[in-house]
């Protein structure tokens, strides 16, 4: 099911300084084999999955996050349901076991915490904690995230709606695309990118701010900067942050959407390098949602291509794209709006499609195949 290999180009640039503290992490990832001695992941895509009440139905689906237990947990935007179907709109936040049966539902306006208007990113935490995020923009702006038990029940909240300060405030979000919880340090690293330009690190088990910067290291701007930056390098800001992943060996990998890259950091913030994906596309919005494969060495990423409707598999050492698959539609294994991805300890995939595509989609992992020219 695989398609035609796409172009990709990684740049390699200088150290910069970020606006955190210095670096006690090695910067250069640790080296893996070859990918023509490994292979190349293969997947097929599962239509039984997932097993959602009959009774119910789902709007956009904007995210999707992987447990301990291998639980998948989907983030759906029920107030995009028609009219006529919402009385059946289900939860925004629904958890599905290993074999994709039901589990449990909550979420949504009317609790004791400032749901946000417009769902977008979700991800459960080493604890089994659920963080929550929105990048809606009325009645006021989403600026805010916000952690829950895995029941449902708010444990703390980080921002008001409508009252961030820009780039510079450290007590609010600006419509946060998506979250990452790294159990080595105890922190949350936010993808902070719909009306901000940063990566906001927090405190996990208090929300306190720890540090933050913007592309390459810089320090983040409210406004973009009047050149677009260098042809090869990119522009020296971010476009849109859009995921965050963090390695386990201690590499922060952001996608810029808008930028169509991907840039790694140390988990203090310095800049290590960068890779664009599938540049000279037909969309720009190539790099949207990022996973790791579940080996030890993490050594694949996959990357969520949302303009084009393709999973790039990336060689997450080199960051050099290996393979892709998908294309755009509405049959299993192809994609509308490809938003976010997310991987189990099986190594199968699982992706969230918004606006058009409003499913969640399984992929299963049937092994490597031979890595061609």
């Amino acid at each position: 099911m695989h398609c035609k290999r796409l172009c990709e180009c990684a740049v390699m640039l200088p150290l910069l300084t970020s606006c955190g503290a210095q670096s006690t992490v090695d910067p250069s990832p640790a080296p893996a084999a070859p990918a023509e001695e490994r292979g190349i992941p293969t997947f097929a895509a599962d239509p039984s999955w997932p097993g959602l009440p009959a009774e119910w139905v789902l709007g956009q689906v904007s995210s999707v996050t992987v447990d301990s237990r291998d639980h998948v947990w989907v983030l759906h935007r029920p107030r995009t349901v028609p009219d006529e179907q919402q009385a059946a709109a289900a939860p925004p936040v629904l958890e599905f076991d290993e074999s994709g049966a039901f589990v449990q539902a909550w979420g949504g306006p009317g609790g004791d915490y400032e749901w946000p208007a417009n769902e977008h990113g979700i991800h459960v935490d080493y604890r089994g904690d659920v963080w929550v995020g929105g990048n809606g923009t009325a009645p006021e702006s989403d600026d805010m995230l916000l952690k829950f038990t895995a029941a449902g029940e708010l444990l703390f909240q980080v921002g008001r709606p409508g009252q961030s300060g820009g780039n510079e405030d450290t007590a609010n979000l600006r419509r946060p695309a998506e979250a990452f919880a790294y159990e080595a340090t105890d922190e949350v690293f936010v993808a902070d990118g719909y009306g901000n330009r940063r990566v906001i690190v927090l405190d996990a088990t208090t929300g306190a701010f720890k540090r933050m910067w913007g592309g390459f290291g810089n320090a983040p701007l409210d406004e973009p900067p009047e050149t677009p930056g260098d042809d090869d390098q990119g522009p020296p800001q971010f476009g849109t942050v859009h995921g965050i992943e963090v390695s386990n060996d201690g590499h922060v990998y952001v996608a810029d959407r808008n930028n169509g890259r991907i840039q790694v950091f140390t988990t203090d913030g310095v800049f290590t390098t960068q890779a664009f994906i599938n540049p000279g596309a037909d969309s720009a919005l190539t790099a949207a949602g990022l996973a790791f494969s579940p080996d030890p060495e993490q050594q694949f990423m996959y990357v969520a291509d949302q303009g084009n409707s393709h999973i790039h598999v990336v060689d997450r050492m080199t960051l050099e794209v290996l393979d892709s698959f998908g294309g755009n539609g509405e049959q299993p294994g192809d994609f509308q709006a490809l938003h976010h991805i997310a991987s189990d300890s099986h190594g199968n995939l699982y992706t969230a499609e918004a606006q058009r595509g409003q499913r969640a989609q399984k992929f299963t992992f049937t092994g490597m195949a031979p890595a061609g020219p």
